[in-house]
């Protein structure tokens, strides 16, 4: 098994931080890759966080309205 970190990406040149607006998953959860994790507010823009792997997010290490700087790690998944 692997771990592997779900970060912030940066989805704009001029993007610097993001707020998670909401968990789409929650701990536990089998995910897809490229499935839905989160809803994240950058520049005043939604976009949708997705899923780096397939596997199971075992943390969530940012909570809903927190504003964080892009690459931040903001869940953990685990991969089979």
């Amino acid at each position: 098994m692997a771990r592997i970190d779900v970060l912030l990406p940066q989805w704009g040149m001029g993007m610097s931080e993001g707020a998670i607006v909401e968990w789409l998953k929650k701990v536990g959860d089998h995910v897809d890759e490229d499935e839905p994790l989160a809803e994240v507010e950058a520049e005043k823009v939604e976009e949708t966080l997705e899923s780096p792997a397939t596997g199971t997010l075992v943390e969530i290490l940012v909570k809903e309205g927190a504003s964080v700087e892009v690459r931040t790690v903001l869940a953990v998944i685990e991969t089979e």
